[in-house]
Protein backbone atom coordinates (compact mmCIF):
# COMPACT_ATOMS: atom_id res chain seq x y z
CA UNK A 1 0.00 0.00 0.00
CA UNK A 2 1.10 2.96 -1.02
CA UNK A 3 1.70 6.22 1.57
CA UNK A 4 1.66 9.64 0.49
CA UNK A 5 2.76 12.42 2.52
CA UNK A 6 0.37 15.34 2.79
CA UNK A 7 1.13 18.24 0.45
CA UNK A 8 2.35 21.49 2.37
CA UNK A 9 0.18 23.54 -0.18
CA UNK A 10 -2.86 21.46 -0.76
CA UNK A 11 -3.54 19.45 2.70
CA UNK A 12 -3.27 22.78 4.60
CA UNK A 13 -4.41 26.63 5.08
CA UNK A 14 -1.53 27.59 2.43
CA UNK A 15 -3.99 26.25 -0.16
CA UNK A 16 -6.16 29.61 0.16
CA UNK A 17 -3.03 32.23 -0.06
CA UNK A 18 -4.30 33.44 -3.17
CA UNK A 19 -6.93 35.35 -1.43
CA UNK A 20 -3.76 37.43 0.22
CA UNK A 21 -2.53 37.93 -3.06
CA UNK A 22 -5.30 39.14 -4.48
CA UNK A 23 -5.85 41.31 -1.04
CA UNK A 24 -2.22 42.85 -1.66
CA UNK A 25 -2.61 43.34 -5.46
CA UNK A 26 -5.77 45.16 -5.28
CA UNK A 27 -5.08 46.92 -2.00
CA UNK A 28 -1.96 48.70 -3.91
CA UNK A 29 -3.47 48.85 -7.41
CA UNK A 30 -6.11 51.23 -5.97
CA UNK A 31 -4.10 53.59 -3.37
CA UNK A 32 -1.96 53.52 -6.35
CA UNK A 33 -4.91 54.87 -8.75
CA UNK A 34 -5.38 57.58 -6.01
CA UNK A 35 -2.15 59.02 -5.50
CA UNK A 36 -2.26 59.25 -9.54
CA UNK A 37 -5.42 60.89 -9.83
CA UNK A 38 -5.96 62.87 -6.87
CA UNK A 39 -4.55 65.56 -5.00
CA UNK A 40 -3.81 64.82 -1.10
CA UNK A 41 -7.02 65.93 0.82
CA UNK A 42 -8.51 65.95 -2.65
CA UNK A 43 -12.42 64.74 -1.76
CA UNK A 44 -14.60 62.52 -5.44
CA UNK A 45 -18.43 62.69 -4.15
CA UNK A 46 -19.09 59.31 -6.07
CA UNK A 47 -22.76 59.03 -3.57
CA UNK A 48 -24.79 60.70 -1.08
CA UNK A 49 -22.71 59.02 1.52
CA UNK A 50 -18.90 58.00 -0.13
CA UNK A 51 -16.41 60.33 -1.08
CA UNK A 52 -13.25 58.99 -2.77
CA UNK A 53 -11.41 61.26 -0.25
CA UNK A 54 -7.08 60.81 -0.18
CA UNK A 55 -5.39 60.78 3.34
CA UNK A 56 -1.81 60.03 4.57
CA UNK A 57 -2.79 58.05 8.16
CA UNK A 58 0.60 57.98 9.81
CA UNK A 59 -1.12 56.08 12.94
CA UNK A 60 -3.27 52.85 13.26
CA UNK A 61 -7.02 52.08 12.90
CA UNK A 62 -9.19 55.02 13.08
CA UNK A 63 -5.76 56.86 13.43
CA UNK A 64 -4.69 55.88 16.82
CA UNK A 65 -1.38 57.08 17.73
CA UNK A 66 -1.22 59.61 14.51
CA UNK A 67 0.93 61.77 16.37
CA UNK A 68 2.98 59.86 18.20
CA UNK A 69 6.26 61.37 16.56
CA UNK A 70 7.57 58.20 14.05
CA UNK A 71 7.95 55.55 16.58
CA UNK A 72 4.45 54.28 15.19
CA UNK A 73 5.79 53.28 12.02
CA UNK A 74 8.23 51.41 12.99
CA UNK A 75 6.89 49.31 16.29
CA UNK A 76 3.22 49.18 13.65
CA UNK A 77 5.12 47.56 10.84
CA UNK A 78 6.88 45.21 12.75
CA UNK A 79 3.55 44.57 14.63
CA UNK A 80 2.31 43.74 11.08
CA UNK A 81 4.85 41.29 10.31
CA UNK A 82 5.16 39.37 13.28
CA UNK A 83 0.92 38.73 13.31
CA UNK A 84 1.49 38.05 9.49
CA UNK A 85 4.22 35.61 10.44
CA UNK A 86 1.82 34.10 13.29
CA UNK A 87 -0.54 33.76 10.76
CA UNK A 88 1.63 31.80 7.92
CA UNK A 89 2.08 29.33 10.91
CA UNK A 90 -1.72 28.75 11.77
CA UNK A 91 -2.42 28.58 8.37
CA UNK A 92 0.35 25.72 8.15
CA UNK A 93 -1.07 23.62 11.29
CA UNK A 94 -4.99 23.63 9.76
CA UNK A 95 -6.16 20.59 7.93
CA UNK A 96 -7.82 19.90 4.88
CA UNK A 97 -11.35 19.98 6.75
CA UNK A 98 -10.94 23.66 7.94
CA UNK A 99 -11.97 25.89 4.94
CA UNK A 100 -13.18 28.93 7.15
CA UNK A 101 -10.66 29.69 9.49
CA UNK A 102 -7.67 29.75 6.99
CA UNK A 103 -9.50 31.37 4.71
CA UNK A 104 -9.93 33.76 7.58
CA UNK A 105 -6.70 34.06 8.13
CA UNK A 106 -5.34 34.96 4.57
CA UNK A 107 -8.21 38.09 4.54
CA UNK A 108 -6.60 39.39 7.51
CA UNK A 109 -2.59 38.72 6.19
CA UNK A 110 -3.55 40.37 3.00
CA UNK A 111 -4.70 42.99 4.72
CA UNK A 112 -1.53 42.97 7.17
CA UNK A 113 0.88 43.00 4.15
CA UNK A 114 -1.00 45.73 2.26
CA UNK A 115 -0.47 48.04 4.98
CA UNK A 116 2.45 47.25 6.20
CA UNK A 117 3.66 47.89 2.34
CA UNK A 118 2.36 51.57 2.98
CA UNK A 119 4.59 52.24 6.43
CA UNK A 120 7.27 50.31 4.88
CA UNK A 121 7.94 52.71 1.98
CA UNK A 122 5.60 55.49 2.60
CA UNK A 123 5.89 55.93 6.13
CA UNK A 124 2.66 56.62 6.34
CA UNK A 125 -0.96 54.21 5.24
CA UNK A 126 -3.08 55.86 2.25
CA UNK A 127 -6.39 55.77 2.79
CA UNK A 128 -9.36 57.25 0.37
CA UNK A 129 -12.75 55.16 1.29
CA UNK A 130 -14.55 57.74 2.98
CA UNK A 131 -18.67 56.86 4.16
CA UNK A 132 -20.74 59.62 6.24
CA UNK A 133 -23.50 60.45 7.17
CA UNK A 134 -25.01 63.99 7.12
CA UNK A 135 -21.72 65.61 8.83
CA UNK A 136 -20.54 62.54 10.54
CA UNK A 137 -17.57 60.87 8.92
CA UNK A 138 -16.50 57.28 9.51
CA UNK A 139 -12.57 57.76 9.26
CA UNK A 140 -11.33 56.99 6.06
CA UNK A 141 -10.09 53.27 5.50
CA UNK A 142 -8.66 51.36 2.18
CA UNK A 143 -8.95 47.92 0.83
CA UNK A 144 -6.34 46.53 3.25
CA UNK A 145 -8.46 47.67 5.78
CA UNK A 146 -11.29 46.42 4.62
CA UNK A 147 -9.57 42.86 4.16
CA UNK A 148 -9.27 43.18 7.66
CA UNK A 149 -12.79 44.04 9.04
CA UNK A 150 -13.93 40.89 6.80
CA UNK A 151 -10.76 38.22 8.15
CA UNK A 152 -11.91 39.18 11.67
CA UNK A 153 -15.76 38.91 10.82
CA UNK A 154 -14.95 35.27 9.23
CA UNK A 155 -13.51 34.72 13.28
CA UNK A 156 -16.06 35.41 14.71
CA UNK A 157 -18.60 33.27 12.63
CA UNK A 158 -16.24 30.37 12.30
CA UNK A 159 -15.76 31.01 16.33
CA UNK A 160 -19.65 30.72 16.56
CA UNK A 161 -20.22 27.21 14.08
CA UNK A 162 -17.44 25.92 16.20
CA UNK A 163 -19.23 26.49 19.00
CA UNK A 164 -22.38 25.32 17.52
CA UNK A 165 -20.73 21.95 16.74
CA UNK A 166 -19.54 21.49 19.78
CA UNK A 167 -22.23 22.25 21.72
CA UNK A 168 -23.95 19.11 19.68
CA UNK A 169 -21.37 16.84 20.50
Amino acid sequence: MLKTTPSLIKDTGFRFLWISLIGVVLDQWTKQAVVNNMALYQSIEVLPFFNLTYVHNYGAAFSILYDAGGWQRYFLSALALIVSAVILWWLKQTTRQQVLLPVAFCFILGGALGNVIDRIFHGYVIDFLDFYYASYHWPAFNIADSSIFIGAALLIIDMFKNKESEDND
